[in-house]
């Protein structure tokens, strides 16, 4: 191995070779690669300050990660979303410090920024989640040594419960007439998320199961549909429901001036759907794969089953106890 040249290193625990300089009082560390010859040309494009690793502000690393890392690891939706965040809030709070000088307790301040701006807890979560990931670009990358994000940063969520509708209220909507009234039975008998709801067609059944295709996660599911749902989407043809994928709000609030259902929107269906699998005896690992959640622990939030179906439970376990008793005495 020839002897490094100057402001080259190599770290103890990390592959390649690093550039290493002290500027302004402050030791600079960036990932030169893990090729000698690559690692060498990149350190003279620094040294003849190509690119000024001095001026390197969130701004501007925000900028690269969106352009590098989100353009190749998020779909569509979540590139647009987090180049919205990071314009938003991000650049504002932190947008001008130098990368290299910024700390934990600047990253506690943006989390403060958030909350005073009257967020809710999982919008401050998703907005931080998303401030962790670009920083530990900037590790993965050498734009800093090591990501000044903090442990415990992110706001605790207090569980909520599945917001489902009841017996009635689904037996209305499935009521309703055409096309809201299958739009709400096919959401309720399968589960599907709006956009994968809009894009179903006829040709998607085979055998019994609904085939989803274009999925949030990028993995086909197959759901099992119930023989009436299966006779009724048999009948028709192409596309299942006549509304874009851009349009769950104005079907919401059409629905909620057809019914009385003043708190209704479209997800209320697919909760239904996960509240309904469980408590009909379903399990959590089929339900999860149904749903196409990447992990059971979101799929656990359906678990809790509804009052009704408590109180029945408990009264099936009071007969259950009865019996028991008389015959013991008998």
């Amino acid at each position: 191995m020839p002897r490094l040249p100057r402001n080259m290193i190599r770290r103890k625990g990390r592959p390649g070779y690093w550039f290493q300089k002290l500027i302004a009082g402050h030791r600079v560390v960036r990932f030169l690669g893990t090729s000698y010859d690559a690692a060498s040309e990149k350190l003279r494009s620094f040294q003849g300050h190509d690119l000024p690793l001095e001026d390197v502000t969130v701004a501007n690393a925000a900028k690269r990660w969106l352009a590098v890392y989100i353009e190749t690891s998020r779909n569509p939706k979540g590139r647009v979303l987090a180049a919205r965040r990071v314009k938003k809030f991000l650049v504002p709070a932190l947008g001008h410090y130098l990368i290299g000088r910024l700390t934990s307790d600047h990253l506690r301040q943006y989390r403060l920024f958030l909350e005073r701006r009257g967020l809710s807890a999982q919008t401050v979560s998703h907005l931080l989640s998303d401030a962790r990931c670009l920083f530990g670009w900037c590790e993965d990358t050498g734009l800093v040594q090591r990501s000044p994000f903090p442990k415990r940063l992110l706001p605790r969520i207090q569980e909520r419960p599945p917001d489902r509708l009841s017996l009635e209220d689904a037996e209305m909507l499935c009521g309703l007439p055409e096309p809201y009234g299958f739009t709400c039975r096919l959401a309720l008998g399968t589960g599907l998320r709006w956009g994968e709801l809009v894009r179903a067609q006829r040709t998607d059944v085979e055998r019994a199961f609904l085939v989803v295709s274009r999925t949030k996660s990028g993995k086909v599911r197959r759901i099992p549909l119930d023989p009436d749902l299966e006779t009724e989407i048999r009948g028709r043809i192409g596309k299942l429901v006549p509304f874009s994928e851009n349009s769950p709000g104005s079907f919401s609030r059409t629905v909620r001036r057809m019914t009385d259902l003043e708190r209704f929107h479209a997800h209320q269906l697919r909760h239904t759907f996960a509240c309904r699998w469980i408590e009909e005896g379903g399990s959590l690992p089929a339900l999860q794969q149904v749903l196409g959640h990447a992990s059971i622990v979101t799929t656990q939030r359906y678990a809790r089953m509804s009052d009704d179906a408590v109180a029945a439970e408990r009264k099936r376990m009071s007969e259950r106890m009865t019996t028991r008793s008389t015959t013991t005495s008998s």
